[in-house]
């Protein structure tokens, strides 16, 4: 089995991470799988996909802090667009993750929950969601 859909994602400010995994969980219910894979992946250059911990918001705070740190906004970038450190903190999140799918349900830990990054925002963007299992 076989299944593609996308999801709509908003953000609010430049840097912000949005939990979807609720969305992901509702696009597995849709196309009826109940074992497999289901890879998750942003559509974009300035945007990431991670899996990190859903009970502490000082997690999210200290995660783009950090990469505040390591990659500053202004740091003498030649791209002339001003988001430079945006294309540089989604390549080091990275554009995707892979969530395990059993009965029906997403298999993530206790505290985990799957967030789209968003580095240069506010934006409209699109998480595609694809499943394959049975």
């Amino acid at each position: 089995m076989f299944a593609h859909s996308e999801i709509a994602v908003t953000s609010q400010a430049r840097c912000q991470w949005i939990d979807i995994t609720a969305d992901i969980g509702h696009a597995v219910i849709r196309c009826g799988m109940t074992n497999g894979i289901c890879s998750v992946a942003s559509l974009h250059t300035t945007a990431g996909i991670t899996i990190n911990e859903n009970a502490d918001p000082d997690v999210g705070t200290d995660f783009f802090h950090a990469l505040e740190k390591m990659v500053p906004a202004r740091g003498g970038y030649l791209h002339n667009e001003g988001n430079s450190d945006s294309h540089v903190k989604a390549s080091i999140v990275g554009l995707s993750a892979q969530v395990p799918v059993k009965d029906g349900r997403l298999v993530l830990g206790t505290w985990q929950s799957v967030y789209f990054c968003e580095f240069d925002g506010p934006r409209k963007r699109k998480v595609a969601v694809t499943m394959m299992g049975e």
